[in-house]
């Protein structure tokens, strides 16, 4: 028999974690323990110059689940996806990716992270050899490098930047050529920071539509709350480095007492609106 989980909220999560672990699931039951994409335990990490960035995360994700991170600035989403990355070295905890420990420092292609700036992401001299850099450093060559490219860059439509240097393209593309080099290790993870930042309306639409119809487990960070609404099924809330709940994305971000006492505002489109009346 199937547990149903109770959401948590800000004022029951102390006496839930991290003795019991947060399943995030986009069907809000716990699954087999075994079939988890992201498993995390009671994570803290702290930087040199400042504590307590991470206290006590635990939670799951399972394949397939759209999940979405919000937070205020400073709530500790980026050093979590950081930490998942194997980029920083936690404190205590343990974090764990399709059943095998992350260990700090170690590439593991299964895993991709979406940076929130693109230029961060692109730095050769064309948008071909960017999105080859990564299977490159895995081995690919030949025929089997320039399919993987070609998958990639079909897959974002950029197939026709495929000669342009990176710096030459627009906002919007940047972030499709980004994407594509993950895409071209073929993940099964991909943990988005940011995606609709600096896009306009019409790439920001066409970003919401590829993560619709992406197949990979999402964990999207975004102030983009609009976004979460319509790419996933989940939603976690975070402030002061701790996880404060999760649930629907419709739920806990209707609750406007909850998203103010934590910095964010409800997303218009879940605000009532009264009808117009004209004399």
């Amino acid at each position: 028999m199937k547990e149903q989980i109770e959401p948590l909220t800000s004022n029951n999560l102390a006496d839930n974690l991290p003795g019991n672990l947060l399943e995030v699931s986009s069907n809000s039951v716990v699954r087999n323990r075994e079939n988890v994409a992201i498993a995390i335990d009671e994570l803290c990490f702290s930087y040199p110059d400042k504590a307590d960035v991470l206290q006590n995360i635990s939670l799951r994700i399972h394949p397939g689940d759209r999940v979405g991170l919000i937070g205020s600035n400073g709530a500790g989403k980026t050093s979590l996806f950081l930490s998942i990355c194997g980029i920083l070295k936690p404190i205590s905890g343990q974090i764990t990716l399709l059943n095998h420990p992350v260990i700090p420092g170690e590439f593991r292609p299964e895993i991709g992270l979406v940076f929130q700036n693109p230029n961060d992401q692109l730095f050769s001299a064309s948008v071909w050899d960017d999105v080859a850099f990564g299977p490159q450093n895995m081995g690919l060559s030949g025929s089997e490098l320039s399919d993987r490219v070609r998958t990639a860059l079909d897959l974002t439509g950029v197939r026709d930047l495929e000669t342009r240097p990176p710096h030459h393209l627009s906002g919007g593309q940047k972030r499709m050529v980004a994407i594509a080099t993950v895409l071209a290790m073929q993940p099964q993870i991909i943990l988005y920071d940011e995606p609709s930042a600096n896009l306009d309306l019409r790439a920001r639409r066409r970003l919401i539509h590829f993560l619709q119809t992406s197949q990979e487990t999402l964990l999207i960070s975004s102030h983009d709350l609009e976004l979460i609404l319509e790419v996933c099924d989940r939603v976690i809330l975070m402030d002061e480095g701790r996880i404060i709940t999760t649930g629907s994305p419709d739920v806990v971000m209707a609750d406007a007492p909850l998203m103010e006492a934590h910095g964010l505002e409800k997303p218009h489109s879940l605000l009532r609106h009264r009808p117009l009346h004209h004399p």
